[in-house]
């Protein structure tokens, strides 16, 4: 049950959306999880301030897990991420935060895990 939202102060493109999903989720593995249950938000042209400027790229990335992961997933995780950041929407890895959060109770279909 993880779910990722990716912001950025910059403009994404339909195909660039489509390749950041698609990578995400393959990425996911990473943490144990699989695209199956991945809810995937993606926000262009926010309001983002990053080191004094929202003129220039910059990206968050939140990631929420339901349960925990180990430190050396979350390292795999950053790195993928950030990859994927860059390369899909040429946003250098300073200008890019990744997140986690580990969720202890998540709700789907009417009931909680």
């Amino acid at each position: 049950m993880p779910y990722l939202h990716a912001k950025t102060n910059g403009v994404i493109t339909k195909e660039q959306e489509i390749r950041l999903k698609e990578r995400f989720g393959e990425a996911i593995a990473l943490l144990g999880k699989t695209e199956n249950w991945l809810m995937v938000e993606v926000e262009d042209q926010c309001r983002l301030h990053f080191k004094g400027d929202g003129d220039i790229p910059a990206a968050f990335v939140e990631i929420r897990l339901f349960g925990k992961a180990s430190a050396s997933a979350y390292d795999a995780m950053t790195e993928a991420v950030t990859n994927i950041v860059e390369e899909e929407l040429k946003i250098p890895g300073d200008r890019i935060y990744v997140q986690y959060e580990e969720v202890e109770h998540w709700g789907y279909d009417g009931s909680n895990f």
